[in-house]
């Protein structure tokens, strides 16, 4: 839960039990007038109790929810609402730009939109947690190995063969694809978010924004376009 004032991020609360707990204390303290909700699950009756409960009009982000962009992704409906509230996000903070919008959490996302405003679709991969799960559960004797530890050029042992497999393919992957749309948008710039961290060499740093609200500030741009 994430309260914006105008169009900045100003209070989140994070619910754990799947119950929204502490959504009253929050919509008081912020005396909310409108609301959104954008999910990419099903919500649990105790979640539909508290959204019931609010005493503001609240919009559910959906594939019929008019966006201030141009979705060309050719089934809208099996767009995930994070993705298209990521990409709106980045594109309010960057407008008129060419940008590609990486989100590595449980999955890693890769979305582009162009500076006309057209959103033209993106990639779904594995994240983190996923690929080192993957190599446990899929095999009969790869151990699960925990991501933080040390990352070698080339694993010494088979714990660090996994974690550098893992995490420096994924930091190859994510430059690959940062090559890879820069000959397409030669002035790409790229936004990075989600919960995983990358490491980058120096220069593909200098590259990239982060911002951790990316999704909320999509959410909230969605909310503003839709009350006009």
């Amino acid at each position: 839960m994430v309260a914006f004032r105008g169009d900045e991020p100003v209070d989140v609360v994070r619910a754990e039990d799947g119950m929204l707990s502490g959504l009253d204390d929050f919509v008081a303290k912020h005396s909310f007038s409108k609301g959104i909700v954008g999910s990419v699950r099903n919500l649990t009756p105790g979640e539909e109790a508290a959204l019931g409960r609010l005493q503001f009009p609240l919009l559910r982000f959906s594939s019929d929810t008019p966006v201030p962009i141009t979705n060309r992704y050719r089934t809208p409906e099996t767009l995930g609402s994070d993705r298209l509230a990521a990409v709106i996000g980045a594109s309010s903070l960057r407008p008129g730009k060419d940008l590609l919008i990486i989100d590595a959490g449980t999955c890693i996302t890769y979305e582009v939109i162009d500076a006309r405003g057209n959103y033209w679709g993106g990639n779904i991969a594995p994240g983190m947690q996923m690929r080192l799960r993957a190599l446990h559960e899929f095999t009969a004797r790869l151990p699960l190995v925990d991501a933080e530890g040390e990352v070698p050029g080339m694993g010494y042992n088979t714990e660090t063969a996994i974690r550098s497999g893992v995490l420096r393919g994924m930091k190859y992957e994510i430059e690959g694809y940062i090559k890879s749309m820069r000959s397409k948008f030669p002035h790409l710039e790229i936004f990075l978010t989600g919960g995983d961290q990358i490491n980058f060499d120096t220069n593909i740093k200098n590259l990239i924004f982060t911002d951790k609200y990316i999704v909320p500030r999509g959410l909230n741009k969605i909310l503003d376009f839709n009350s006009k």
